[in-house]
């Protein structure tokens, strides 16, 4: 596995100049959009009323970096030019993109060095609502603000009168407004993960100042991004009834109500709500940010209207189903099954795990490794090369993926180059069977997902609470 690793980093060059796209995704090409990416250092005001400007890590000297926007069938070459006092690298989650483009240091790249630069070129199949951020140390990273939204327009979207994205994420602030830099501490990667004290919408503090103006009669699509590196945020929408069109990117053939105490986003999930905004003119809706249990919800935002007459009497009849990418469907009656145990975390059960090939108590792990937890009774090293792969598949395999989630923590599970189906929750079917690549694993809880292994590589499948990946929840899954 080393080996073929390292052969695949030395062609990766070669590779980049590729475009081909996973099987059955192909579409005309319309353009080429060149893009320059500059991670860096800067200041910003989280805070427009205050004097006071936070250091953050971003792209373009924006917070958060620059929304992306392309088209289906688009051709994007983005060039990276890293000014950081790091390495870094750029992933673009939930695209099918070739596998030297999936920006995993020591996986499908060298990190790009300070001061050095990477192009990106890849086709794009698949719309929907993305984002990109770091993968290189993306425990501390991300928390520091390299993370922005990336769009990709259908070729028939749902008519809207306006389409906005609103960027959900935290930080943790000292008394002066500046970071706190306590990154990688184990008490973060055995439990919850770190997690900020000031919560932000499109990098600024959240609150009844973050509006989105509407006009009374207007319909509105929000493009909700979780791009906190362990935050749940669990959702609300005072006076308005929301349907959901889209997870991760992906259209619902059938789009869904809301649910009426509100919808939950883990980290680096998505979701496309639509709704009619028929309220009176001239007033205003909060958009609530539950919280954990007991605590009191935050108001994120607000809808608010404009004192304008409104634009339409009755809300607009045409259909709101965002038009489905062509991913191959797997069936189930020919797939394989293939299982992945988690077990590990602070609050865990006595567990033996293998670490560089030896077997160890997670107690003696987590003291002598900085490691917390274990995949099929593995605990790896963030993006180490000596990994071996989680599971061997061959391409074109229909896969059904079992989880066993055995800790007492909940980890949204990511898998790089694939979307896959939602089978299945402690064994009751999901009449829906919709697409995602991020799914909410509950703790002790079990999950069933099937998809078609299309796209060669060696893909990242990991808890995308970041703290947990960079403490042994990170593997892969080689597709050949």
């Amino acid at each position: 596995m080393h080996v073929r690793r390292r052969q695949f980093l030395q062609s990766a060059a070669a590779l980049g100049a590729a475009f081909a796209l996973p099987a059955g995704a192909a579409v005309p090409a319309r353009k080429e959009s060149r893009i320059e990416l500059i991670p860096s250092e800067f200041k910003v005001a989280l805070d427009p009323a205050s004097p006071k400007k936070t250091s953050v890590w971003s792209f373009n000297e924006t917070f958060p970096g620059p929304v992306l926007r392309f088209r289906r069938g688009d051709r994007a070459h983005i060039t990276v030019r890293n000014q950081l006092p790091q390495e870094t690298t750029v992933h673009w989650h939930g695209l099918r993109v070739p596998n030297a483009m999936d920006g995993v240091p020591g996986v499908t790249q060298l990190p790009i060095a300070a001061g050095g630069r990477f192009d990106y070129r890849f086709d794009l199949p698949d719309s929907g609502t993305f984002w990109y951020h770091p993968h290189q140390a993306s425990f501390e990273q991300v928390p520091r603000g390299l993370y922005g939204a990336l769009i990709v327009e259908e070729d028939k979207a749902p008519k809207v009168d306006r389409d906005e994205v609103w960027v959900l994420s935290d930080i943790k602030l000292d008394e002066q407004m500046q970071q706190v830099e306590d990154y990688g501490r184990i008490l973060d990667f055995a439990n919850e993960g770190r997690r900020g004290n000031q919560l932000l919408v499109n990098g600024l503090v959240a609150g009844p100042e973050r509006k989105i103006a509407v006009r009374s009669g207007e319909r509105l699509r929000l493009r909700l991004i979780n791009a906190a590196s362990a935050r749940f945020f669990k959702l609300s929408l005072e006076g308005h009834a929301a349907s959901i069109v889209a997870w991760d990117g992906q259209g619902l053939a059938t789009p869904q109500p809301m649910p009426a105490d509100g919808i939950t986003l883990g980290p680096g999930m998505r979701v496309d709500l639509i709704l009619d905004c028929m309220e009176k003119p001239g007033s205003r809706f909060e958009v609530r940010e539950a919280g954990r249990p007991k605590a009191s919800a935050t108001v994120l935002g607000v809808i608010d209207y404009s004192t304008q007459p409104p634009v339409r009497g009755k809300a607009l009849a045409t259909s709101i189903v965002v038009p489905p990418n062509a991913i191959p469907e797997p069936n189930l009656d020919k797939a394989s099954d293939h299982y992945i145990m988690f077990q590990g975390g602070m609050r865990g059960a006595p567990t033996i795990g293998m670490i560089d090939g030896k077997p160890s108590r997670i107690q003696d792990i987590m003291a002598k490794q900085g490691l917390a937890w274990t995949m099929n009774y593995n605990a790896q090293h963030e993006h180490a090369l000596m990994h071996e792969p989680l599971l061997n598949l061959s391409r074109g395999e229909h896969v059904i993926l079992h989880m066993v989630n055995e800790t007492d923590f909940i980890h949204p599970m990511h898998l790089h180059g694939h979307f896959f189906r939602l089978l299945a929750v402690n064994g009751i079917a999901n009449p829906q069977r919709e697409w995602r690549d991020t799914v909410i694993m509950g703790a002790r809880q079990t999950m069933d997902v099937a998809f078609v292994a299309e796209n060669p590589g060696e893909w990242m499948y990991h808890c995308h609470i970041l703290d947990h990946a960079a403490g042994g929840m990170m593997g892969t899954i080689v597709v050949e």
